[in-house]
Formats: C-alpha cells, structure tokens, sequence
C-alpha cells in the first residue's frame, strides 16, 4: 500500500484503483508453461570419451610412501668426527656430494651386513664415549 497521505478523496480512490490493477497486469503477463522438449542422452559418449582420454594418459608413477625421520643428537671424539669431515672431501672429489647423516647410515647398513664375530672386533675398536652433552668445563 501507498505509505504517504493522500491529499484529497480523489486522490485515496486513484490510489486504490491502481493498487487493485496491479495484480491483474501481473496475472496477464505470466507466461504459459513451456513444453518439455525431448533431450538426447549425451552420457554414453561422455564416458567412452572419457575411457579414450585416460587410455591415451601415460600412467602416473605412484609416489612411495615417505619414511618416518626421526631426529636425534650423537657425540661424537674430535678424532671420528674428522674421519666423517675426510669421508665427505674424498665422495666430492668423486663427485659425489653427500651428508654426514648419509655417511652415517651407509655406515651402518655396512654394519648391518657383517656377521657377529666382525662387527664384535669393529666395535672394540671404537673409543667409548659418555652419554650426555659435555659440561662447560670439559670444552
């Protein structure tokens, strides 16, 4: 409805002469109803393009499954921590870059692989050093 006052009688009767036309125009401007058209099935041919598509794709390498790392501290005499430092200068010169942690493994996959009576001999040769982090006063 119209918010504002009208000005006179004439005015209140236009005002509702024109509010009660308005659904009439509405009623005559909806449209009729469409008819349903008939529509061609596509999805056959979707999936037999699709199956085309994914034959012609070359096969994605799978990628294997990360190992957990684990993150830990060793101490090491000054004297082994040179040989690894050694190590590393002789795998450049061949051209092999490589990490202490590397060395260290590669280290212990060849230990895994003596039997008992070498890998007992290999480590009485080793120094035995405490566990822990050195106090100040032994730097």
């Amino acid at each position: 409805m119209n918010t504002t006052k009208p000005k006179s009688k004439n005015s209140t009767i236009e005002s509702i002469e024109t509010e009660t036309a308005l659904p009439d125009k509405k009623v005559a401007a909806k449209k009729a109803p469409k008819k349903q058209s008939t529509t061609k099935i596509v999805e056959p041919e979707i999936n037999v393009k699709k199956a085309e598509s994914e034959a012609q794709k070359p096969l994605k390498k799978k990628k294997a499954a990360k190992a957990k790392v684990i993150r830990d501290s060793f101490s090491f005499p000054e004297e082994d921590y040179q040989k690894i430092s050694a190590l590393k200068k002789t795998c450049l010169s061949a051209g092999v870059h490589v990490k202490k942690s590397e060395i260290l493994r590669a280290g212990l996959h060849l230990l895994t692989k003596l039997d008992i009576e070498s890998l007992k001999q290999a480590l009485e040769q080793i120094e035995k050093v405490k566990t822990g982090r050195p106090s100040a006063a032994e730097s």
